[in-house]
């Protein structure tokens, strides 16, 4: 079910109004009632891959148990290994299995031998990776004993496929997320009336922006040998901003609804085309996933405890890793490794002295060279991506596809509107006009944005880029 669909726009208020009205008058029956929806909801794409998400959450619920009793290192790591093994080896067949059956094969054709992959018509489950890494993260933590397991069934099982992030995050920690699920919940009028606005705001990125972006990127992108070097460059500013509205348009409407039920959830994103360095881009780029990766990749490689040779290559190690859980292509993998080498040249410049470069300039180069590494992200292959970076660099052809002139301009207004709305958020948020003190500013504001959306907005079932991975 998607947050941009009239299906939706049905189920969310029934499923609110039966939350308050009746399932929060007792704690189990309440978490009960999430857990039953968040399956109608995740069903409702594919019932079948409920199975995937209970068999996770059973595994991860004893594991949890066990691993909190038992004393024995040894037993202890045997119980990790069987969850570690359980969620990567589900995660691994449904997402990487041909992929790795094909590289396989080219290897070996590279040395001059042949060999047959045999690949499978395999569905890949939206949002494996994300409820994978949240449940993972649980019995992790517990692992390290930096968290207690909870022995409540109904309550582990909602946390797991809480339906606002269930699908494409944020990836939620235990300790932030599953003891709010033996809170008492009251309805406070404030905090729905503020989940409803960054829903209202996320789908205004989601539909105003990230589709109307896309018509256009995809009619260049998915014709890389028909276009110039100008197109190429507005298509992947576009593509820029068409991901970031995108997925930071799907966090804010998950964070929104978990307000309207009472829920608070991490931020997910904070305005990453400000930021003046990479390290700064990756506090800001999807956060919950940075973060996991420093926590139970990087960290555990041994992060930057030893010499800079280990800590770079560990640094490396987790840019890459974190590339191919994008997807399932060596373009994923490039545009990790990419970003690694950005990190650690960036380190290295640090310490060679501090450069004073005007802030607006910092943002402009950083912004200029994450363009450069989207192009990776967003070509089919490696060598697709190279063929549209080296038109870009040498300035093939001279004119510009503008397309549909109404799509194009649109597009444009929507960027505006965008970036003032981020610009204020950034360094005026006093002048948030959706929180404005005034009560009819709040209120034109909304309508106005109701307006733009119901009529410029794309609704024609695109799906969250997200979701493919």
């Amino acid at each position: 079910m998607l947050f941009n669909s009239i299906d939706f726009a049905v189920f969310l208020p029934i499923v609110f109004l039966l939350y308050w009205l009746v399932a929060n008058k007792n704690l189990h029956v309440r978490n009960g009632f999430l857990l039953m929806v968040s399956y109608i909801f995740y069903g409702w794409w594919d019932w079948r891959f409920l199975s995937l998400i209970f068999f996770s959450s059973f595994v991860d619920f004893f594991v949890g148990l066990s691993l909190a009793k038992i004393e024995n290192q040894t037993r202890r790591k045997l119980l990790l290994i069987v969850t570690l093994c359980t969620n990567f080896g589900l995660l691994g067949f449904f997402k990487y299995y041909n992929f790795f059956a094909e590289s396989f094969a080219e290897a070996f054709s590279l040395m001059g031998q042949s060999f047959n992959s045999h690949t499978l018509n395999i569905i890949l489950p939206v949002g494996i990776s994300f409820y994978t890494f949240q449940t993972m993260s649980y019995t992790l933590d517990i692992y390290k004993r930096q968290f207690k397991p909870t022995r409540d069934p109904i309550a582990f099982f909602a946390f797991v496929s809480f339906f606002p992030q269930l699908v494409a995050g944020p990836i939620e920690r235990a300790a932030n997320l599953l003891p709010q699920f033996f809170e008492k919940k009251e309805f406070q009028y404030a905090l729905a009336s503020q989940g409803l606005k960054k829903m209202l705001w996320g789908l205004f990125m989601k539909v105003a922006v990230a589709d109307r972006l896309s018509l256009y990127v995809e009619a260049i992108y998915n014709y890389p040998d028909l276009h110039t070097g100008l197109s190429f460059m507005v298509a992947t500013v576009f593509f820029a901003f068409q991901i970031y509205c995108d997925f930071a348009g799907y966090s804010l409407m998950a964070i929104g609804c978990a307000e309207m039920f009472g829920f608070k959830l991490m931020e997910n994103f904070r305005r990453p085309y400000f930021a003046t360095s990479f390290k700064e881009f990756w506090s800001r780029w999807h956060i919950s996933l940075s973060t996991w990766f420093r926590d139970y990749v990087y960290i555990p490689l041994g992060g930057n405890r030893g010499s800079k040779l280990r800590t770079n290559a560990n640094l490396f190690t987790t840019f890459v890793v974190s590339g191919l859980w994008h997807g399932a292509n060596w373009t994923f993998v490039v545009w990790g490794g990419i970003h690694g080498l950005l990190q650690i040249s960036e380190k290295r410049l640090s310490r060679l002295g501090n450069f004073t470069l005007p802030r607006v300039a910092k943002i402009a180069l950083i912004f200029v060279v994450t363009c450069f590494t989207w192009v990776f992200f967003r070509a089919a292959t490696v060598g697709e991506a190279w063929h549209i970076v080296t038109t870009i660099v040498t300035a093939s052809g001279n004119d510009i596809h503008i397309g549909d002139k109404g799509i194009f301009a649109f597009s444009i207004l929507s960027l505006l509107i965008l970036f003032t709305v981020d610009f204020i958020n950034e360094y005026r948020p006093e002048v948030d006009l959706m929180n404005h003190r005034l009560y009819y500013v709040r209120v034109a504001t909304v309508a106005l944005l109701v307006l733009y959306i119901v009529s410029l907005g794309v609704f024609d079932g695109s799906q969250f880029i997200y979701f493919q991975f």
